[in-house]
């Protein structure tokens, strides 16, 4: 029994050239992601292949996509935050301090390290001056720590804390 002929796909793989295979190992080193490489190699190249011959092409040339990574800016009083609401980084490694709100707001922060067991977490500054930690779990609910035992941030606070969050949230690209 035969083997079947391979589509022409299957031919450009295994006949890029040497030129065509530097080019393709230069995108890899400068972090393009195997989805912009099919649409280079289709634009600049003339070569047409799935996302999947695409992810073949560079194991079979044995490269390593580079993950990019996350910058997370370094918000100030003076960034379009809305009013009310600042957002604070700190070194890897420790939480993001709480900054004390702006007259009667709430201040959200993003820890650089998460707390386990959660997505993503940090510390929240209410209006009253209050601190209490917050986390976002593996199935989406948002949990609230207070550090003084019992307390209940006021209504206002809790809906100003959750657009506060999903704005800072948004920025880091959840």
């Amino acid at each position: 029994m035969e083997a079947p002929e391979p589509r022409p796909a299957d031919k450009r793989i295994m006949n890029l050239d040497e030129a065509q295979r530097k080019i393709v190992t230069q995108w890899i080193a400068d972090g393009l992601k195997l989805s912009e490489i099919q649409t280079r190699l289709s634009s600049e190249l003339d070569l047409k292949m799935t996302y999947m011959e695409v992810r073949l092409l560079v194991d079979d040339l044995k490269l390593v996509p580079k993950d990019r990574e996350r910058t997370v800016p370094s918000p100030t009083l003076g960034d379009a935050a809305a009013p009310g609401t600042t957002a604070a980084t700190a070194p890897p490694g420790e939480p993001a301090p709480a900054e004390a709100p702006a007259a009667g707001g709430v201040s959200v922060a993003v820890d650089q390290l998460t707390r386990p067991g959660a997505l993503v977490s940090g510390k929240v500054t209410f209006s009253d001056g209050k601190i209490a930690d917050w986390y976002l779990d593996q199935t989406g609910r948002l949990g609230l720590v207070p550090q003084q035992a019992g307390y209940r941030p006021p209504p206002a606070d809790v809906q100003q804390f959750q657009m506060a969050l999903e704005r800072e949230l948004s920025k880091l690209g959840f």
